[in-house]
């Protein structure tokens, strides 16, 4: 008897070699909830995403922006969000509370002297986050030369500056990763594993003795920054997704990447799973809608904008209000609330869709990236497979 055949479809962005990276993590996770399965990597990357032919001559100069920052009460994941955005974001208001500089007496050991050589020694070690990542000992190494570290430690309890460095060793690589567009992103559990191991190799008490890493300097204008992230939902969908070009390329020119798909399905036995990230949703639920094929039991969509395409009359092959053809197999749709780039089937399609919230406790845009990370994931993967 054959076995459930998986094909992976990957979403906007990913190129070699970082498609065989995920493709081998989604692989590895789904035979170690269910053995026996066939997985079959789907990638197009190379030959339909896009690229710019004139090599970014419509792109115009980037500009910075500005956070909000302010004391009292915060959400953790909004603030994990601004220190992606600058890692140093909280040393800066540390060391703002310094002080003023007095006369030490002589021989006196600096506040900062042990976490330096703390650092130090984490630097040595090499990457002892590699799994957030690459990036760490680089980044011990800059924070122990940093300028704001002798006075963020004048103003700071040994045990806080250790928290408030671990969180910062974690944010920069975090952030080296988004910046590099990795598609492998890892959920808040395993970030905040790090940021705890990391405080403890600096100075800090365990965490199970009543520490906390949701730090009492940082603290971000939560209501404030939701609402603008909400008002920006629709250019964030429609423009300011960094792959934005693959998308508008397939709305265009899908057809073919379509019949490729096809042809692939064609080729295997039943029963066969579609499990489509991002574009790769809207590939796979476009080519299912197109043609009946009937291998196929079951379309996983995760952090998909499906519904939404359909629902503003963009998705190719099913205008709205037409109903989802009867040919369409089951449609689990995995979408984490955080993650701006996700939408819902079930209203739309009645009976036909079930959405499944996963958190991966990360903020936009990491949230679009850590679902291949999480383990719930792949349990509700597992769960629903024929």
């Amino acid at each position: 008897m054959t076995g459930t055949t998986v094909v992976f479809i990957h979403g906007t962005g990913v190129r070699e070699p970082r498609f065989t990276a995920l493709a081998g993590k989604v692989r590895a996770s789904l035979d170690a909830e269910r053995s026996g399965l066939r997985f079959v990597p789907f990638y197009w990357g190379d030959t339909h995403g896009a690229t710019l032919g004139a090599d970014g001559a419509s792109l115009p100069p980037s500009t910075g922006h500005a956070r909000t920052l302010a004391s009292g009460d915060g959400d953790d994941i909004t603030a994990w969000g601004v220190l992606y955005d600058d890692p140093d974001a909280e040393l800066a208001l540390a060391a703002a509370a310094a002080p003023p500089k007095a006369e030490r007496p002589p021989g006196a050991v600096r506040p900062e002297q042990t976490v330096r050589l703390r650092l130090g020694e984490l630097a040595a070690q090499g990457d002892a986050a590699a799994e957030l990542g690459p990036g760490l000992a680089e980044a011990a190494t800059a924070l122990a030369s940093h300028p704001l570290l002798a006075p963020a430690a004048a103003a700071m309890s040994p045990e806080d500056l250790a928290v408030l460095l671990a969180r910062a060793l974690t944010a920069r690589v975090v952030a080296a990763a988004l910046d590099a567009d990795q598609p492998l992103i890892s959920d808040g559990d395993a970030r905040d594993a790090v940021a705890a191991r990391l405080a403890e190799a600096l100075g800090a008490p365990p965490a199970g003795s009543g520490r906390t890493l949701r730090g009492r300097l940082l603290r971000i204008a939560t209501g404030a920054a939701a609402r603008a992230a909400l008002r920006r939902r629709r250019a964030l969908t429609e423009a300011a997704h960094p792959a934005a070009g693959d998308i508008l390329r397939y709305l265009s020119r899908g057809e073919t990447l379509r019949a490729e798909l096809r042809s692939l399905i064609n080729e295997l036995p039943a029963p066969v799973v579609l499990i489509g990230h991002s574009l790769g949703g809207i590939i796979a639920l476009d080519t299912l809608v197109g043609t009946p094929l009937p291998q196929v039991g079951l379309l996983v969509t995760a952090g998909s904008q499906g519904p939404f395409l359909y629902e503003s009359g963009s998705l190719p092959s099913l205008a709205h209000p037409q109903p989802l053809p009867p040919h369409v197999p089951d449609w689990l749709n995995l979408y984490d609330p955080r993650d701006l780039l996700a939408y819902l089937g079930a209203g739309l399609f009645p009976g036909r869709v079930t959405d499944v919230s996963v958190d991966s406790r990360q903020p936009f845009p990491a949230a679009h990236s850590a679902y291949w990370t999480n383990p719930a994931v792949y349990r509700h993967i597992v769960d629903h497979l024929p």
